[in-house]
C-alpha cells in the first residue's frame, strides 16, 4: 500500500468524526453548505487546538462548549492525564469531537534516553496514550520523538525506531495514527544551521519505521526558520496525517500569532492543495478566555483562506 493509497482510506475511516466536524461547521457559516472551489481549502481543513489553551474556568464540558462557541470542530487532550468518562461526557454535552490526544510525557521521558528502563516508561506512556484516543473516538496521538542531547544521531535514531516500533502492532489494532512532531528537540534537522535545510531526515525515520499508521504531525511554524514549510510539505506529502499550527518570524527569530510573522502562508496553501491534506489543524500558540480563543480561530480562518 502507497502512502497515497493509505493517506485516502486513513480519512475515510475516520469520516464519523469529520462528518460532526463538518455538521458543526455549518453552523458557523450561511456558506458551509456550498461546495469548496478546487483550487481552496475550504471544506478541506477542520480546525481544532490543544485542550491547554482553552483557559475557561469550570468543567471539562465547558471548556470544550468554549472551543466549540469560538469556531472550532474539535479538540486535542492529553494523554496521560484525561479522565476517559470525563471526555465522554464532555462530548456528549457539547457536541465536539475529540480528535486526537498529545502524548504528555514525552519531553521528560523519552524514547531516546540511554536508560532502557526509561524508555520502556515512554513506550507504556505511548500505549496509554493510544488506548485513550481510541476511547475517546480520537484517531491521533502526537509524539515528539525524543531530543539530540540523549546521545549522537545515530544512538538516538536507534533507540527511538526501536521503541516506537514496539508501539505499531497496538497502533494497528486500535486505528490509531502514532503522529510525530516537528520539533526544536537537535533531531532530524541541525539545529544551528541556516533556513535552507530539508525534510529528507524526517522523511528517512517515517519510512523506516514502515506503517501506514506512523506518519508526521507537521507543525507549519516550528522549522520555518530552518527551511521551506510549503517545500517540506510538499517533500513529506501523504506522510503529513494532521497540522500543528503557529506563525514565526526569521527577522526577529521569535514565534507569532497565527498568520502574523514571515512565514510563507500562501505557499503553504498552494502546497497543501498539491498534496491534496485534508484533515484536521490544530492551533498550538497561547491560549485564553473566550475573546481569545475567538482570534486564534479568526487567525487560522484568515491563514488558511477560509474566509
Amino acid at each position: 500500500m502507497t502512502h497515497s493509497d493509505f493517506s485516502r482510506r486513513s480519512f475515510l475511516r475516520s469520516s464519523s468524526a469529520a462528518t460532526l466536524a463538518a455538521a458543526i461547521a455549518v453552523g458557523h457559516s450561511s456558506e458551509a453548505a456550498v461546495p469548496a472551489a478546487p483550487d481552496t481549502l475550504k471544506g478541506r481543513l477542520y480546525k481544532t487546538l490543544k485542550i491547554g489553551m482553552v483557559k475557561v474556568e469550570g468543567s471539562l464540558t465547558d471548556k470544550f462548549n468554549a472551543a466549540k462557541a469560538a469556531g472550532f470542530d474539535g479538540i486535542e487532550l492529553n494523554a496521560p492525564g484525561t479522565i476517559v468518562e470525563e471526555a465522554k461526557q464532555a462530548i456528549k454535552e457539547s457536541g465536539l469531537p475529540v480528535d486526537g490526544t498529545v502524548n504528555s510525557t514525552h519531553w521528560q521521558i523519552r524514547h531516546t534516553d540511554p536508560d532502557p528502563a526509561v524508555r520502556a516508561k515512554a513506550l507504556e506512556s505511548l500505549k496509554e496514550a493510544l488506548r485513550l484516543t481510541h476511547a475517546v473516538g480520537g484517531d491521533t496521538a502526537l509524539l515528539v520523538i525524543g531530543h539530540g542531547k540523549d546521545g549522537t544521531e545515530e544512538e538516538i535514531w536507534k533507540r527511538s525506531m526501536e521503541n516506537i516500533s514496539k508501539a505499531v502492532p497496538l497502533a494497528a489494532e486500535l486505528k490509531i495514527h502514532i503522529a510525530i512532531e516537528n520539533v526544536w528537540n537537535h533531531f532530524l534537522y541541525d539545529h544551528e544551521g541556516d533556513s535552507n535545510q530539508t525534510a529528507d531526515k524526517f522523511v528517512k525515520f517515517v519510512d523506516e519505521i514502515n506503517s501506514p499508521w506512523v506518519g508526521m504531525q507537521f507543525d507549519i511554524g516550528n522549522h520555518w526558520k530552518y527551511g521551506s514549510m510549503g517545500d517540506w510539505i510538499r517533500q513529506l506529502g501523504s506522510r503529513i496525517v494532521k497540522l500543528d499550527l503557529k506563525g514565526f518570524s526569521r527577522a526577529e527569530s521569535k514565534f507569532t500569532k497565527i498568520g502574523e510573522g514571515d512565514l510563507d502562508w500562501a505557499d503553504v496553501r498552494k502546497a497543501l492543495l498539491e498534496i491534496n491534506f485534508k484533515g484536521w489543524a490544530a492551533a498550538e500558540v497561547s491560549g485564553g478566555g473566550p475573546d481569545r480563543l475567538k482570534e486564534v480561530s479568526d487567525n487560522m480562518d484568515k491563514a488558511f483562506g477560509l474566509v
